[in-house]
């Protein structure tokens, strides 16, 4: 089973905001909560989504998150501070659209922080509706939930990099933007499901960009941008109002907001502005919404290994047009198989299509003068930092698929 950036709809949105799920009790090493309050300030946290791929839910459970200093501190090392969630399982599903699931906040030293790590709760032995599995994935068009395999995920927790400033006297508040897409992967054909978590620390800001699309197209699309700090940020328009909405981005005026979709042509809006003082940004009026016409697709397909021909099993892959005009676009991206190290997507074979921002008002299409099925196609993988294949591809007829096997080198 591949992988992309098709989401199916959010059937069941969850609004978490206003739950307050304070923590329920503080253990801090290093000097955790001494000191006068001008050298110690407040962090608060709480989780969103980007959509998902092929599932009707994603569910995890959150019991702890850990912070740190050092980006390279052991788990068992000084220094670490804790929150203590009461736990409750969470559907990411349920958070996208800058919906957010508060999860509490601590004191802590002042200080530049750079590690998170997120504790999960074990799932039980014996499930039962009274007391179900902590953490599964139901797929899409299914009632049954199969479980997660979280290795790590319950003893040491997954390790998130992040970097952040607590500054005495003054609350600083995160978000946790989880990736369930590139989360959750299937195991070959073992039936079994892997949670490797692909999450981004970023700042729970004020801002947004918001727009339509035709609602008839919204269960199959995916809206994106990047921000300046280059985390990909991601979004599922309302499956009835085809709204969407690309929450706490920092200022800025060169956004470009990608609506992408399986047998859809890809459609870009350039020089979107976003800034503290606006706050909300829309791109269009509900009354012109986006309406990408459709395309012919092709597939792509292949494996990532290191030079020595070792499958790296922990790889992401990523699917990039660049317009004439300079602005990279994300088109898909997903996780490798955990056993083989294989990927497989399948791209729409149009051009893209691009208009400039409007100031919120109707945009104007146009097609795009780059060559049709053309992709920069990239992996990254843990402790490798370069890829000695060129990414340039042009897939090959509608419904053929196209063989990019990547390596990758440290």
């Amino acid at each position: 089973m591949s992988q992309h950036p098709r989401a199916f709809a959010v059937r069941k949105a969850v609004k978490w905001f206003g739950l307050g799920l304070i923590a329920s009790g503080l253990a801090a090493c290093g000097g955790g909560g001494g000191g006068s309050s001008a050298d110690t300030g407040t962090l608060r946290l709480a989780m969103t989504d980007a959509p998902s791929c092929g599932y009707e839910h994603v569910y995890v459970t959150v019991t702890k998150i850990r912070v740190h200093q050092s980006a390279a501190a052991g788990t068992d090392d000084a220094g670490w501070s804790e929150l203590n969630i009461p736990p409750q399982r969470i559907d990411l599903l349920g958070l996208t659209n800058g919906v957010l699931q508060e999860l509490g906040s601590l004191p802590l030293p002042a200080g530049t922080y750079q590690q998170v790590r997120l504790v999960l709760a074990d799932n039980p032995a014996n499930p039962t509706p009274a007391n179900p599995l902590a953490n599964a994935i139901v797929p899409a068009g299914s009632n049954n939930e199969i479980a997660l395999t979280t290795p790590s995920g319950q003893q040491s927790g997954f390790k998130l990099q992040a970097r952040f400033d607590v500054v005495g006297n003054q609350l600083a508040d995160m978000v946790l933007d989880f990736d369930a897409c590139k989360s959750v992967v299937k195991a070959g054909n073992s039936g079994k499901y892997n949670l490797k978590p692909v999450v981004a620390v970023i700042k729970r800001l004020t801002t947004a960009i918001v727009g339509y699309v035709n609602p008839a197209l919204a269960p199959g699309m995916v809206v994106s941008t990047r921000d300046p700090d280059n985390n990909l940020r991601a979004t599922v328009p309302d499956a009835t109002t085809g709204k969407f909405t690309l929450a706490y981005l920092p200022e800025g005026g060169n956004y470009t907001v990608v609506l992408s979709g399986q047998n859809l042509t890809t459609a870009a809006v350039t020089g979107v502005p976003v800034s503290l003082a606006t706050g909300t940004t829309p791109v269009n009026p509900l009354t012109a919404p986006i309406n990408p016409p459709a395309s012919n697709s092709a597939g792509l397909a292949g494996m990532v290994t290191n030079a020595s021909a070792v499958a790296l099993t922990d790889a992401q892959v990523s699917v990039r047009q660049a317009l004439t005009s300079g602005q990279i676009l994300d088109v898909a991206w997903t996780a490798v198989d955990p056993l083989s190290a294989s990927y497989s997507l399948t791209l729409p074979l149009a051009a893209p299509l691009k208009a400039a921002y409007a100031g919120g008002n109707a945009l104007s299409f146009t097609t795009d003068a780059v060559t049709p099925g053309a992709y920069n196609v990239t992996a990254t993988a843990s402790g490798y930092s370069g890829q000695s294949t060129a990414p340039g591809v042009v897939l090959g007829a509608p419904g053929s698929t196209t063989v990019k096997n990547l390596v990758l080198v440290p």
